[in-house]
């Protein structure tokens, strides 16, 4: 066949139909990891606004500010901590957005550029492990709120037996169901769920006024009350709760800063994955953190002391109307977050383990089993389990991976991708030795080193509080090190061919 495998238009690229024929028997290949053609890139600057805003507006995005509502900072503190982690997380998030759109490749392909074949197991996995938890947490949120609902249409269903676990596993086979029919499902449930989910959110802080109100609190003694300096130093003071605060925000969505090519790559144009990007993401958290910190704090007034759990605050509102219509907002939030967000990924990592064997289906149905294993209720039992112990920890396995793709890709690679040669074995040019890039782990064990430190010594616990950002720029400086002396081209023959021409 000829050289010539990938073709350009408007500076995307897409597999000749020669190229996917001959990659059919490939068993690094499967439809499901597939390039998208350009056909299929037919998300708009809108349909990506919309999964974002979808995604943010969910009970783990509220509990990011309300557990620093529950650990004592202020409103305004806490609120500010969710969006500059949010900006921050954005940076490494349109990066390694950019090769998902122009090549049209899921993340765990994208993950061989830096890691080889073999060697990107690693990678999928640990955002697969992860992502399983975030999984299930979200289930038992939504699975809380079903339970809600029930008892206020069926008050004898409080006394049913096991009535919560019943809830919970009805709500993980719609999150199941919803997940194996595809990616246009989700499409379509993102854009119609995204608009809805924010008048709810409203409704809920319209209810936090009214209850602060009859308990003696206006709007401005809401969002002006002040930290409690008592609970804080339980945390070290301001600044370390804050600096916890911020690793655990920018962890929070450093899973998504992976494997965004996952979304990217139906894409119409790097400008609408841009803008969609944008336009969805800091702004929707920063909203939906005020909101999680301005009803936390609320409860403080209308119940005693902050809750930071939003299902435990819509079951404690006395009218049944309203805390119906609570339940639901939390089931819509829910849904269209986790899917998009928890299910997507470990589904695609899950098959590029054996391509032939697992496919996105199988993948989304694995998924759903470990999301139980993962055990939520544990990782929910407190706001400092949640924030330390869960977001604090995974958020330095992660960091090191976003810094070395996007040297490999900006740095090494120089935004060139041979993607015949991503679904190549032993002939392939991103083979590395046996199918493994032995300087990406090095990098990786370089960056997560000086954070683990910080989490074993207490003396040393500021490099753990900072754990994404020093990871990041540590893993990505070593990378461009020990990668200068790689000689393998890794610019397909198209783009040689077209450089050659300039």
């Amino acid at each position: 066949m000829s050289k010539y495998t990938q073709k350009e238009a408007n500076g995307l690229y897409e597999l000749t139909d020669a190229a996917r024929a001959e990659l059919v028997d490939s068993k690094y290949y499967n439809e499901d990891l597939a390039p998208t053609s350009l056909a299929q890139r037919t998300w708009t600057t809108y349909n990506i606004a919309s999964l974002w805003i979808g995604m943010s507006v969910c009970l783990p995005s509220y509990t990011l500010a309300s557990s620093l509502i529950a650990l004592g900072m202020s409103t305004w503190a806490a609120v500010i901590n969710v969006a500059l982690g949010n900006l921050l997380v954005l940076i490494p998030m349109q990066l390694n957005s950019h090769a998902g759109t122009k090549y049209g490749i899921p993340y765990p392909v994208f993950a061989r550029l830096a890691f080889g074949p073999k060697g990107a197991h690693f990678p999928a996995l640990a955002r697969t492990i992860i992502a399983a938890g975030w999984c299930g947490i979200q289930i038992w949120f939504g699975g809380g709120a079903l339970h809600t609902i029930l008892v206020i249409l069926i008050p004898a269903y409080a006394d049913v037996p096991g009535g919560l676990w019943i809830t919970f596993f009805v709500f993980w086979a719609l999150n199941v169901y919803i997940g194996y029919r595809g990616s246009e499902s989700i499409k379509w449930m993102e854009s119609v769920g995204a608009p809805v989910l924010l008048l709810l959110c409203l409704a809920l802080v319209i209810w936090a006024t009214m209850a602060a109100a009859d308990a003696g609190a206006s709007i401005s003694d809401i969002i002006n009350t002040a930290p409690n300096d008592e609970l804080m130093a339980q945390s070290g003071g301001f600044w370390p709760l804050f600096l916890s605060g911020l690793t655990a925000n920018i962890a929070f969505w450093s899973t998504l800063a992976l494997n965004i090519p996952d979304f990217s790559r139906y894409a119409k144009s790097q400008r609408a994955q841009f803008r969609g990007q944008l336009y969805g993401l800091p702004t929707t958290m920063a909203a939906f953190a005020f909101i999680g910190a301005y009803v936390t704090t609320a409860t403080g007034y209308i119940f005693g002391e902050p809750i930071f759990d939003p299902v435990i605050v819509i079951a404690s509102i006395g009218s049944p109307a309203v805390s119906l219509f609570g339940a639901v907002a939390v089931m819509i939030a829910t849904l269209t977050t986790n899917i998009a967000a928890n299910m997507v990924a470990p589904a695609n990592g899950l098959s590029n383990i054996s391509p032939k064997r697992i496919s996105y289906k199988t993948g989304i149905l694995i998924t759903g089993l470990a999301a139980v294993g993962m055990m939520p209720w544990k990782l929910l039992e407190t706001a400092g389990a949640y924030i330390f112990g869960w977001l604090g920890t995974y958020g330095i396995m992660l960091g090191p991976l976003a810094g070395i793709y996007i040297a490999d890709y900006y740095i090494v690679k120089k935004r060139n991708i041979d993607v015949m040669a991503l679904f190549s074995a032993e002939k392939g040019r991103y083979w590395y030795s046996g199918g493994f890039n032995s300087k990406a782990f090095i990098a990786w064990i370089a960056g997560a080193a000086l954070p683990v430190i910080g989490k074993l010594v207490p003396a040393a616990k500021t490099l753990a509080d900072n754990g994404y950002i020093i990871s990041f720029v540590v893993a990505m400086i070593v990378y461009i090190l020990i990668m200068k002396s790689e000689t393998t081209s890794f610019v397909s023959d198209e783009e040689e061919e077209a450089m050659t021409q300039r």
